[in-house]
């Protein structure tokens, strides 16, 4: 990227937000703090009205606006790929919204970029698992989620849990929401459980925003999700699968917490990085007399554990 093209993109940059630290554009950029400070006096220099203020950051007089800009044709092609994905995995009210934003964007594009973007339309799409509910995304509106969230209101959840199969009421106040591999949670602070909860999007039936507002100060979102990750004991388990028996598999390893894997010959050593033993177990089930267990012992100690209560129960519901 020449200079011309980097101080274009730090304008573009500066608009897109209210607040630009120098160390943001750095970032982005793979720039040194004295190259940003030297681009910054060169917009100046050039009639850009910055406002800037130590250990804060930059920003743009109130107002100030560039004219409108091109798109490069990988930039327009990232909107179709971006399209296709948010239509996939976002609810119906943010899909609609984006769309109508792309509406827009597309609309100043240069002739031959809507031409492209039209024939790209045909060679890009996002098929669903068949692991997955088809109807995941739709059972909460995420606007209303992060408006309750920015604005403190309280939140009113019929939810159901998997651990008795019962929903039940309860009023929380929301932090915010997460994807993670099939699923969208929210993290809120539940008054029934006295606690931070994680739950399902698609295990909430129904839900209300209350007029009452919370006055709690709660962890952010990335802060909550980061200590949650530091407290997860998480346990190595290596595993090999017969060759025959892998193309089975699917994409089934990528929600088990799969790490890495290496060919030796006849089979496939797996690693996958699992906090929950018990439940790797009973996937393990799965492969049945195709995989065989290399570490940890307990592993093996669960699997077989398993295994015998499972024969066990074979046994008992077998007719005399």
């Amino acid at each position: 990227m020449s200079r011309l093209e980097r101080l274009t993109t730090i304008l573009i940059q500066l608009q897109s937000k209210r607040i630009i630290k120098a160390q943001e554009i750095a970032d982005r950029f793979e720039i040194s703090l004295r190259t940003v400070y030297r681009d910054i006096r060169t917009l100046e220099e050039a009639g850009v009205p910055i406002l800037s203020e130590a250990g804060i950051g930059y920003s743009l007089v109130k107002d100030y606006r560039l004219p409108p800009v091109h798109f490069t044709q990988e930039e327009a092609l990232s909107f179709l790929t971006a399209e296709r994905l948010v239509s996939k995995f976002a609810d119906k009210h943010t899909t609609n919204s984006f769309n109508a934003a792309l509406y827009k964007i597309k609309s100043v594009l240069r002739h031959a970029d809507k031409e492209l973007l039209d024939d790209a339309l045909k060679h890009i799409e996002v098929i669903e698992s068949q692991y997955l509910p088809p109807d995941r995304n739709e059972k909460l509106d995420i606007k209303q989620v992060l408006e309750a969230a920015i604005n403190k209101k309280v939140l009113r959840i019929a939810y159901f849990t998997g651990a008795t199969f019962e929903v039940n009421e309860r009023e929380i106040e929301p932090i915010g929401i997460y994807s993670l591999r099939s699923n969208w949670y929210l993290i809120a602070w539940c008054r029934l459980r006295k606690d931070y909860r994680n739950f399902r999007v698609d295990r909430i039936k129904n839900f209300e925003v209350l007029s009452e507002r919370f006055t709690s100060q709660h962890p952010e979102l990335r802060d909550f999700i980061n200590r949650t990750r530091e407290n997860e004991e998480l346990i190595k388990v290596v595993i090999r699968i017969d060759k025959n028996a892998y193309k089975y598999l699917g994409d089934q390893q990528y929600y088990m917490g799969f790490v890495s894997q290496e060919d030796l010959g006849n089979q496939i050593e797996m690693t996958f990085l699992t906090s929950a033993l018990h439940g790797f177990a009973h996937w393990f089930m799965y492969l049945g007399k195709s995989a065989d267990i290399i570490e940890p012992p307990q592993f093996k100690e669960t699997v077989l554990e398993l295994i015998e209560k499972t024969t066990n129960r074979i046994k008992n519901t077998i007719p005399s």
